[in-house]
C-alpha cells in the first residue's frame, strides 16, 4: 500500500461516514468507523480488502509515522506513538500501538471549524472562564468526551473578546485558531517541544496571558502549571478523571503525602474552575454533552483545604450552589432527561448517585402523569378495591 492509495481509502471513508468521530485498523477486521460511539464496518467500492491483516496495518503505520525517527522509537520502546495526519478532507489525531505481535491504528477525525458554546450545547457559564485573568481551569472527562471542543470554544471566546497572546501545548495540534483579536502561537509535542513540562516551562518566557496545556500527565507539568497560575498567567488543561472530587484527589495523590497540607492550600489559591464532561446517547441520534461545573468559592476552597468528610462532600457543595452557576452531572443528566433528550435508561447508566436520580426521574414522571412502577395486581390492592 502507497501513500497515494491510503489517502485515497481515507478520502472514501469520509465520504461514505461524513459524521465519523474516529476511524479503527485492526488486524482481523475491516475498515471500522466510530460513528455517534458505534463501532461500524465500512465496506469500499474498488478497495478489495474485505479484512486487514498484519502487512496492511504495519503500510499504514509507516505511512503515517513518515520515516519521523521519534515515533518510531516510541513506538518500540512504548508500544505506542502519537501523531497528527491530513488529507484535503479531514486533519486526524493518529494513535499507532502494538498488539499481540501486530500494529492497530485509531484516527481520531479534527473538526476544522471551531465550535461555540451554543453549538457544543454547554451551559452558558461556561462563557465566564473566558473572562478569567489568572489561575488555573481544568476540563476533565475520559477519551473522546469533548474535552478539546469544550476548550476551542472557551478560546474562541477570548480570541474574539481581548487581545491576549496565546500559546498552545498540544499533542498535537487539533483546532488551528486563526488570529482575530489574540494571537495564537501553537506548538505541537514531539515537533516544537519534547514533553508538556519542557514545553511548559519555555513558554513562560515567551510573555503569554494565556497557556493551553494539552494534557497533565505527570507531576512535573502539574507543578509549572500551577506556579504558570500563580504568576499571573490563565492556565487551561485537561485531566482523565470523573468529576471534581476525584480531580481534586489525583492532583493531591501526584504529591508526596508530606506536602499534602501544602500542594492543597496551593490549589485552592490557583485552581478556578473545574468542568467535567460525559457524552450521552440521545434518543434520536447523536450524542448530547452533560457537565458537572465547580467553580472556586469559599466553600470550595475549604474543602479544597480540608478534604473531603462523610458529611461534606464535593458533590453536595456543586449540588446546593446553582445560585454560582455549579451543577452535578446528575443534576444536567435530569436536565436532558426532563427535555427529552435522553432516555431513562441512559440516565441512570450515567448517573454518580443512582439512586437520587431514580427518585428524580420518578418525581418527573409522576408530573407527567407517568407510571412510576411496573408493579401493579397485586392481592393487597384488590381487596382493597373490594372494600
Amino acid at each position: 500500500m502507497r501513500k497515494q492509495e491510503f489517502d485515497y481509502i481515507l478520502d472514501k471513508i469520509c465520504e461514505t461516514c461524513p459524521e465519523l468521530s474516529d476511524i479503527v485498523f485492526t488486524v482481523g477486521r475491516p475498515f471500522q468507523v466510530l460513528h455517534w460511539g458505534e463501532l461500524k464496518p465500512v465496506q469500499l467500492k474498488n478497495v478489495p480488502i474485505e479484512s486487514l491483516i498484519p502487512f496492511h496495518t504495519e503500510r499504514i503505520a509507516l505511512i503515517l509515522m513518515n520515516n519521523q525517527k521519534r515515533l518510531i522509537e516510541n513506538l518500540i520502546k512504548d508500544g505506542y506513538c502519537d501523531t497528527s495526519y491530513a488529507i484535503q478532507k479531514a486533519r486526524f489525531r493518529v494513535n499507532i500501538f502494538s498488539q499481540r505481535g501486530s500494529y492497530s491504528i485509531v484516527m481520531r477525525k479534527l473538526p476544522v471549524k471551531i465550535p461555540t458554546v451554543e453549538e457544543l450545547r454547554l451551559p452558558p457559564i461556561i462563557k465566564e472562564i473566558a473572562k478569567e485573568r489568572m489561575g488555573l481551569v481544568l476540563v476533565t472527562g475520559a477519551t473522546g468526551s469533548g474535552k478539546s471542543s469544550t476548550l476551542a470554544a472557551i478560546l474562541n471566546i477570548i480570541n474574539e473578546t481581548r487581545a491576549s497572546h496565546i500559546i498552545t501545548l498540544e499533542d498535537p495540534v487539533e483546532f488551528v485558531h486563526p488570529h482575530k483579536k489574540s494571537t495564537f502561537n501553537q506548538r505541537e509535542l514531539g515537533v516544537d517541544f519534547h514533553n508538556f513540562a519542557d514545553g511548559l516551562r519555555a513558554a513562560l518566557r515567551q510573555a503569554p496571558h494565556v497557556i493551553l496545556v494539552g494534557e497533565i500527565r505527570d507531576r512535573e507539568t502539574l507543578e509549572i502549571a500551577i506556579m504558570a497560575a500563580e504568576t499571573g498567567h490563565l492556565v487551561l488543561s485537561t485531566l482523565h478523571t470523573t468529576d471534581a472530587g476525584q480531580t481534586i484527589g489525583r492532583i493531591v495523590g501526584m504529591f508526596p503525602p508530606d506536602d499534602e497540607s501544602y500542594i492543597r492550600l496551593r490549589i485552592s489559591d490557583t485552581l478556578k474552575w473545574v468542568v467535567g464532561q460525559r457524552l450521552l446517547p440521545r434518543i434520536d441520534k447523536g450524542r448530547v454533552a452533560v457537565t458537572e461545573i465547580m467553580r472556586n468559592t469559599l466553600r470550595v476552597r475549604e474543602l479544597i483545604i480540608n478534604g473531603e468528610t462523610a458529611e461534606k462532600t464535593f458533590y453536595d457543595i456543586i449540588e446546593t450552589s446553582e445560585a454560582a452557576g455549579m451543577h452535578t452531572f446528575d443534576q444536567s443528566i435530569l436536565k436532558c432527561y426532563k427535555e427529552g433528550l435522553i432516555t431513562e435508561e441512559t440516565a441512570i447508566a450515567f448517573a454518580s448517585r443512582r439512586s437520587k436520580v431514580i427518585m428524580e426521574i420518578d418525581k418527573i414522571k409522576s408530573q407527567r402523569g407517568e407510571k412510576t412502577t411496573d408493579i401493579e395486581g397485586l392481592k393487597l390492592d384488590i381487596d382493597y378495591d373490594k372494600k
